[in-house]
C-alpha cells in the first residue's frame, strides 16, 4: 500500500464498529476462506461490517484508493465472489438482524444472514419465504441471484417475494429501492446478482408454511433410474404447485433407512416437500412410493426448519467443489441416457447431478418483470463435482464439463446466474437473456466504473 492508502487505511479502522483484518492478524486465515475450497484468495482487509455506515466507508475506501472489492454474504458462492485477490473484502456476516411483523407478514432482514437465520425468525410465526436448500448459504446471495427452493412452485423465486432493498451504491450512498423507490434499480437487484450495490438489508411479504410440513425421501437402485425418471417427469407433469419434487442421483450415503449393502452404491433419490396440508400431500405423493421397488424411504411431517437443514451434511464447507448447471424446459429420455451414463463414472463418492423442479409459480411472472427472465424454466439441473484432495481437481471438474457437454443438447438457452462458476464469464450473458442490455444501462447509473465486478459481472453500457 501506498502511504496515502496506509492513512486513509487508519481513518478507516477508526471510523469502524466491526473489525478490520488485515493480513496479519490471527483471525486472517478464518475469515478469506469460503464454502468453496477451490478458491483461495488473499484480499488485502477484510472489513467486518457491524453498521450500515461501516459499508459505506468500507465501499468509499475502495473506490477511493482504486481498489479491487468484494461483498461477502454466506460465502457460499460456487464461483468465490465473496472474496478478491488483493483487495478489499465487506464482510457482512455480523449483520443478521431480522425483524417479522407477523400480522402483516413481512420480514426486514440483514445481508449477513443465512437461510438458517431467515427461517427461524419466520417458522416461529408458521411463516415462510422460498428460499435455497442448505441452510449456511447467504440470503443476500442467493435472493440477488433469483434464489430457489422448496417453496417455489407454490410461492414463485425468491426475489417474487422481495417488497423493497436497502442499497450503499458505488457513491456511498444509501439509497432505498422499491417499486416506487428506484425502481430501475429494484428490477435489477431481482436476478442481477452483487452487479448494483451492497444490500445491507431485505424487505421480504412472507407466506404461511408449517411449522410441520410432509417432507423426506425415496430411494430407489440405479437400476431403476431411468424408469423412475420417466415416471418423475410424467408425474411432475400433473403435480399440483404444493408439492415439489427432486430427483438426485448420486451414491447413497450411510442412511439409517437404507440397507446397509445399499451404501455408497449408485442410487436415485425423489426428494420431496409438501407446502400445504399433510393429509392432503400423504395421497399425492402414494403414486411417488410405485415407481419401482425402493431400497426404502424417510417421509413423514417434520419441522419446516428441519427439512431445510436436511442436506447440510453433505453440502459442509471445506470440500472442494466444481458445478456445471442447465435450464430444462422438459426432460427427454436422450438427457435420462446421458446422466445414467455421467453417474456410471461418478470421480468421487460426493459427486452427485440432480434436477431441482421448479415450474407452478415460478413461471407466471413475465419474463421482462424482473432481471431473472427464464420463466419458462422448469427444472434447473445442477452437476454437482465434489471431492476432498487437490490432487483429484482434474478428474473431477473435468468428468462435470463432459456431462454438461452431453447434456446441452436438451437444454433451455438460459442458466441459474447462482450456479455459474468462476470460468464460465461467457454465459453471463446467457443468464440474463433478452434482460442483459437493461441491466447494462442500469449498471452504467448506478455503477459506471464497475466497483461491483467480482461477481458474474455485467459491464455497464
Amino acid at each position: 500500500m501506498t502511504t496515502l492508502q496506509a492513512d486513509s487505511l487508519a481513518s478507516l479502522k477508526d471510523s469502524l464498529s466491526g473489525n478490520l483484518i488485515l493480513p496479519d492478524d490471527a483471525l486472517y486465515e478464518n475469515a478469506r476462506k469460503v464454502w468453496n475450497a477451490t478458491v483461495d484468495k488473499h484480499p488485502a482487509l477484510i472489513v467486518q461490517c457491524a453498521t450500515v455506515q461501516d459499508v459505506v466507508g468500507a465501499v468509499n475506501f475502495a473506490r477511493n484508493n482504486r481498489l479491487t472489492l468484494a461483498v461477502r454474504g454466506g460465502g457460499h458462492n460456487i464461483a468465490g465472489s465473496a472474496v478478491c485477490e488483493g483487495g478489499v473484502v465487506i464482510d457482512l456476516s455480523r449483520m443478521k438482524a431480522a425483524s417479522v411483523d407477523a400480522p402483516a407478514r413481512r420480514i426486514t432482514i440483514e445481508g449477513g444472514a443465512t437461510l438458517a437465520d431467515m427461517d427461524a425468525a419466520t417458522q416461529a410465526h408458521g411463516l415462510a419465504v422460498p428460499l435455497g436448500i442448505n441452510s449456511t448459504t447467504g440470503v443476500a446471495g442467493l435472493t440477488l441471484g433469483a434464489g430457489f427452493g422448496w417453496l417455489s412452485r407454490k410461492y414463485g423465486m425468491t426475489i417474487d417475494s422481495l417488497e423493497s432493498a436497502e442499497v450503499v451504491t458505488a457513491a456511498g450512498e444509501v439509497v432505498r429501492a422499491s417499486a416506487t423507490e428506484h425502481p430501475d434499480l429494484f428490477w435489477a437487484l431481482r436476478g442481477g446478482s452483487g452487479n448494483f450495490g451492497v444490500v445491507t438489508r431485505f424487505e421480504f411479504r412472507l407466506h404461511p408454511v408449517g411449522p410441520g410440513v410432509l417432507s423426506g425421501l425415496i430411494v430407489y437402485p440405479f437400476s431403476e433410474a431411468k424408469a423412475v425418471l420417466q415416471q418423475y417427469r410424467e408425474f411432475m407433469k400433473k403435480a399440483p404447485d404444493e408439492l415439489a419434487v427432486w430427483a438426485v442421483l448420486r451414491q447413497a450415503p450411510p442412511l439409517p433407512f437404507l440397507p446397509p449393502e445399499a451404501h455408497g452404491k449408485e442410487m436415485i433419490a425423489l426428494a420431496l416437500c409438501h407446502a400445504g396440508d399433510p393429509a392432503q400431500g400423504e395421497g399425492l405423493i402414494a403414486p411417488l412410493r410405485k415407481f419401482g421397488t425402493p431400497w426404502g424411504e424417510h417421509v413423514g411431517v417434520q419441522p419446516y426448519t428441519a427439512w431445510q437443514q436436511a442436506f447440510d451434511p453433505l453440502l459442509a464447507p471445506g470440500a472442494r467443489n466444481y458445478w456445471k448447471s442447465h435450464n430444462f424446459s422438459v426432460l427427454p429420455d436422450g438427457l435420462f441416457d446421458a446422466v445414467i451414463a455421467a453417474i456410471d463414472t461418478l470421480p468421487s463418492p460426493q459427486c452427485e447431478i440432480f434436477f431441482g423442479a421448479i415450474g407452478g409459480a415460478t413461471t407466471r411472472p413475465a419474463p421482462d418483470a424482473t432481471a431473472y427472465a427464464h420463466r419458462e424454466t422448469q427444472y434447473v439441473m445442477n452437476v454437482h463435482g465434489r471431492w476432498l484432495e487437490p490432487a483429484d481437481d482434474a478428474r473431477c471438474m473435468a468428468w462435470a464439463r463432459d456431462f454438461f457437454k452431453a447434456s446441452a443438447p436438451f437444454a433451455s438457452p438460459g442458466v441459474y446466474v447462482n450456479f455459474l462458476t468462476a470460468d464460465e464469464g461467457e454465459r453471463v450473458k446467457m443468464a440474463y437473456g433478452p434482460n442483459y442490455d437493461r441491466l447494462a444501462r442500469i449498471k452504467r447509473q448506478y455503477d459506471p466504473a464497475n466497483l461491483f465486478s467480482t461477481n458474474q459481472n455485467i459491464v455497464p453500457a
